[in-house]
């Protein structure tokens, strides 16, 4: 067991909070317009499906950065990728902002696209060095680190429902998450962990990614992380669309049951730590995915708006560990964790590719409560996937 001097304890109880930080920033800027997506459906004219596309702009654009994303972060390290897609995510969303002001989409659509890439790239990063800080501790760390994201995201829903019951535009709340990214990272990334060098204790990290997407247990926990992105995914693109077209309430309900989703997501990712290593991820990842089914079973069916926000919070639990133990599972192995993260990353990332037109297509045929039931596909393979998240020394 490596004993921490002072000096070195402090120096990682720093980076554990400029990662989190980095985390938090990231699910801000995530949610500093989806709690409001009816408004910017609206406001561009856009029907269900139109939506749908505009959002694979945004997971599309994190799909095609995700790739390349492990020797990216290989060769710049992972606190100037942070930083430079924290600056990317700003430009996007600026170009977002100003689509909403002008009515045309194609800004929007670009806008996105940068916001994906940038963005794609900032996650894969600070889950590399969330990972290198998980390592050193010795203590799970990486659902806590998720839960700053969630964090993140309850605070830009919370900030969403209060702009729209404030009537403020979408377009001016998007332009200080646009500031706010590249600002704040700044001064984070400042206390990120130093890159390792070959005379570390642990072996040199390699870039080469070709190697991890031959694994099979890689490609499994990939497959895993996919089923749970996509029912976290669903969630954050179209609860409050759901809600508002489903449900017939109001925006401010809309943003409010979003805003109950995120926040079942960071209490289920802060108390998962104590439950992971009590019953083993496998156990976890079952129980969580049972809730998820149940939440969106309430959802989708319940008449009683108090019944569709239980539901949302069972789905925000059951949903809430299963991305950061896919990271967690694939960082086995500290030689191969940046590869084998960024091949896990690039997989699971093809929920929020598939998951928005897919969505969307259903919904405008047969109604958008309707078409979140292919969720439960997910979920399903997601059960039959979990054993590739036993500890690799188990297999």
């Amino acid at each position: 067991m490596t004993v921490l001097t002072t000096s070195s304890a402090g120096q990682l109880s720093r980076a554990r909070t400029a990662v989190m930080v980095a985390f938090g920033l990231n699910g801000f800027c995530f949610a500093s317009w989806l709690s409001r997506a009816p408004t910017a459906r609206d406001t561009l004219s856009l029907s269900s499906a139109q939506l749908g596309l505009l959002l694979l702009c945004l997971s599309g654009g994190a799909c095609a950065a995700l790739p390349m994303s492990g020797p990216v972060v290989a060769r710049l390290g992972a606190a100037r990728v942070v930083l430079l897609g924290s600056v990317g995510v700003g430009l996007g969303l600026v170009a977002f902002a100003a689509a909403l002001v002008s009515g045309v989409v194609w800004p929007a659509a670009v806008g996105l696209a940068i916001t994906g890439i940038c963005m794609g790239n900032w996650d894969v990063a600070m889950n590399v060095a969330g990972a290198d800080v998980e390592r050193r501790r010795g203590r799970s760390l990486m659902p806590r680190l998720h839960a700053g994201f969630s964090l993140g995201t309850v605070i830009g829903g919370a900030v969403g429902a209060v702009l729209a019951g404030w009537s403020v535009p979408l377009a001016a709340q998007v332009m200080v998450a646009a500031l706010l990214a590249p600002l704040a990272m700044v001064f984070a990334v400042r206390g990120f962990l130093p890159d390792r060098s070959g005379g570390s204790d642990q072996p040199k990290e390699s870039s080469g990614g070709l190697a991890a997407w031959r694994e099979p247990r890689t490609l499994l926990i990939g497959l895993l992380t996919l089923c749970f992105a996509f029912t976290e995914g669903s969630a954050n693109d179209w609860l409050a669309v759901a809600l508002v077209d489903g449900h017939r309430t109001s925006e401010t309900l809309g943003a409010v049951g979003f805003g109950v989703f995120v926040t079942a997501m960071t209490i289920g990712r802060l108390s998962g730590v104590p439950l992971l290593d009590r019953f083993g991820r496998v156990v976890v990842l079952r129980v969580t995915a049972a809730f998820a089914i149940g939440g969106l079973l309430l959802v989708t069916l319940s008449s009683s708006l108090v019944w569709v926000l239980v539901g949302a919070l069972l789905w925000g639990m059951g949903a809430s560990l299963g991305f950061p133990v896919g990271m967690s599972a694939a960082a086995d192995d500290p030689a191969r964790a940046a590869a084998r993260v960024g091949v896990v990353s690039s997989v699971a990332y093809t929920a929020f590719l598939a998951g928005p037109p897919l969505i969307g297509v259903l919904a405008q045929h047969t109604g958008i409560l309707h078409a979140l039931s292919v969720v439960l596909g997910a979920l399903a393979i997601g059960l039959l996937a979990s054993l590739a998240a036993r500890p690799a020394k188990t297999l």
